[in-house]
C-alpha cells in the first residue's frame, strides 16, 4: 500500500479486518480468548514509529478489529507505547475475570500511543493492565508484542504484508508439548498393546 493508499480510510479498516479474520481463523480464536494487539499508526502513514501518530488512523484500525471481534467475541488488548510500559487496554470486566494486575493511568497519544488512547475511549468500562498472555497477536509496525502473548508462539504469515507502510507479523499459541519419545499428543479411542509395554508406574 502507497502512502496515498494509506489516507483511504476505508482501505485500512478493510485490510485489518481481513487479517484479523485469517488470524482468528488460524488460532481458532473463541469467545474470551484474549487477542494482544500493537499499531504504530505513524509507521501506517509512512513515518518512523512514534513521531507522526493520528487518532484517525487508529480509528479504521479499531474499526477493522471490531467487526471481527463483533461476531468472535474475542477480547481485545490493545498495547500501549513504551511511555507506559506496553501496558493494555482492555475492558475492566475481562481483567477481572483473567485476574490482571490493573494499573492506573490514562493512554494519550504522546504517553501509550494513539491506538491505546482512541481504544481506550471506545471501550464501556476501559482500563489499563500491565501484562496479559494472550491466545494471539497481532503486531502492525513493528511494535514488538512477544511480551504479552502465551508460550508456545507460533508465526502466522497474513495475506497482506503491510498496511500503509508498516510491517505486518501475526501469531498464535499453542500448549507447550511435554515428554520425550515416548509421549504421545492425539487422543486414541484405546491403548495399543505398544503403548502399555513398560509403564511408568
Amino acid at each position: 500500500m502507497t502512502k496515498h493508499e494509506a489516507s483511504q480510510p476505508e482501505l485500512i479498516a478493510a485490510q485489518v479486518e481481513t487479517i484479523v479474520r485469517e488470524l482468528a481463523s488460524a488460532g481458532r480464536l473463541t469467545m474470551s480468548q484474549l487477542l494482544v494487539i500493537g499499531v504504530s499508526t505513524s509507521e501506517v502513514l509512512g513515518h518512523r514509529i512514534g513521531t507522526a501518530g493520528t487518532i484517525e488512523t487508529a480509528a479504521q484500525i479499531y474499526a477493522g478489529v471490531d467487526a471481527v471481534r463483533s461476531e468472535i467475541g474475542f477480547i481485545p488488548a490493545f498495547q500501549c507505547c513504551e511511555h507506559l510500559n506496553r501496558a493494555l487496554v482492555i475492558e475492566r470486566a475481562a481483567a477481572e475475570r483473567f485476574g490482571l494486575e490493573i494499573v492506573g493511568a490514562v493512554p494519550v497519544p504522546k504517553a501509550g500511543g494513539s491506538m491505546a488512547a482512541y481504544a481506550y475511549r471506545q471501550l464501556e468500562q476501559p482500563c489499563l493492565v500491565e501484562s496479559v498472555q494472550a491466545h494471539a497477536g497481532i503486531d502492525i509496525g513493528d511494535t514488538f508484542i512477544g511480551m504479552h502473548l502465551k508460550r508456545v508462539a507460533v508465526p502466522v504469515r497474513p495475506s497482506i504484508r503491510s498496511i500503509g507502510g508498516a510491517h505486518v507479523t501475526m501469531a498464535v499459541t499453542r500448549p507447550k508439548l511435554i515428554g520425550g519419545a515416548r509421549a504421545v499428543y492425539e487422543l486414541e479411542t484405546s491403548i495399543a498393546p505398544e503403548q502399555s509395554a513398560g509403564t511408568c508406574e
